[in-house]
């Protein structure tokens, strides 16, 4: 299959070994990955923080970019409930009823990471080998966005050499919410030691996620601590093998 990336702009610039860790998965599984170079943010930030005049334009230039991909795979929960269910309503509030039909069009080729490749291609073996406690954060956007299920769960369980662990309390918010943790500081770091105190609860060394925004909420917390527990995004676990540990 061939297979469009679209990394994110906060993958690009802060964690480019998770767009690495992606195509080296999708290629392992035979897929050809391409990344088309002129693509840009989704829009999430700026629709999010109320700027959806300035997200429109995001919108377009996805639609333009993607437009003839097969699939769209995405390392990030929240770029893809973004993708999937604001560029319509975007569409539709600036009453640009041919950007609407191409929005629609567009969201049943697009796909994050973990759910290409249990719903779409209905594997959770990926040849990856991982010797370490892990657990898992589940994202606002995995949970009640793109409601993924237990699909990233069971990828975890299929890996070689990891232990995973349930994380108590799963359901609950880290606190990051992207511009949410700079407007709301102390409320956002409340929600950030709830996440921690669970984290530590499991006595992982590792704690891992579907979006880089929350692990990298979560792993300053964890840092700053000193606890000795890192964050690594799922697509980095999956694209590690026995050869390379």
């Amino acid at each position: 299959m061939r297979v469009s990336l679209f990394v994110t702009c906060f993958n690009d610039t802060l964690f480019p070994q998770t767009g690495q860790a992606t195509v080296a998965v999708l290629e392992r599984l035979g897929h050809s990955v391409e990344f088309p170079e002129a693509q840009s943010c989704c829009g999430q930030m700026h629709n999010n923080s109320g700027y959806q005049r300035e997200a429109l334009a995001l919108v377009r230039r996805f639609v333009d970019v993607f437009r003839n991909a097969e699939v769209v795979v995405i390392p990030s929960t929240s770029c893809t409930h973004m993708v999937r269910s604001q560029y319509m309503h975007l569409a539709g509030m600036a009453g640009d009823y041919r950007l609407l039909d191409a929005c629609a069009e567009i969201a049943g080729r697009v796909f994050e990471f973990t759910e290409f490749l249990t719903r779409r291609l209905g594997i959770t073996e990926v040849g990856a080998y991982y010797p370490h406690r892990v657990t898992y954060h589940a994202s606002c956007n995995s949970l009640r966005g793109l409601q993924l299920g237990d699909g990233p769960k069971n990828l975890l369980r299929a890996v070689r050499g990891l232990e995973y662990v349930e994380l108590p309390g799963i359901e609950g918010c880290c606190g990051f919410g992207g511009t949410f943790a700079v407007k709301n500081a102390d409320v956002s770091t409340a929600m950030l030691a709830d996440k921690m105190r669970a984290v530590l609860e499991t006595g992982a060394e590792i704690c891992t996620a579907g979006d880089n925004s929350c692990l990298m909420h979560i792993g300053g917390g964890l840092s700053r601590g000193r606890t000795g527990v890192r964050t690594v995004h799922i697509a980095e676990i999956l694209a590690a093998t026995e050869a390379a540990a």
